[in-house]
């Protein structure tokens, strides 16, 4: 398993578009990929899980990939959250 820690910076946080474009980008991988932020963990790969979390600007996010390609998908996660500009990783 990895985990890896985000900071949103983005001033509208993670809204519909760009939580979409994340949701695809898990949904390409075989892994489990979860997703916890505001202590509640979702499944990164359920469009309406992601939007439940209500993800602000500076919220601190956890992203853990776990099974066959984890390594790829967390790359896949965390270049698509940089190129988005939608935060940082901490």
């Amino acid at each position: 398993m990895i985990k890896k820690y985000f900071r949103i910076t983005n001033e509208t946080g993670i809204h519909a578009r760009p939580a979409t474009t994340l949701v695809n980008v898990a949904m390409e991988f075989k892994c489990d990929i979860t997703l916890s932020a505001l202590k509640h963990e979702v499944d990164f790969k359920s469009i309406m899980g992601v939007m439940s979390l209500g993800i602000y600007s500076g919220t601190a996010i956890e992203v853990k990939c776990d099974g066959e390609d984890e390594a790829e998908a967390m790359k896949a996660i965390g270049d698509k959250i940089l190129s988005l500009g939608l935060g940082k990783e901490v």
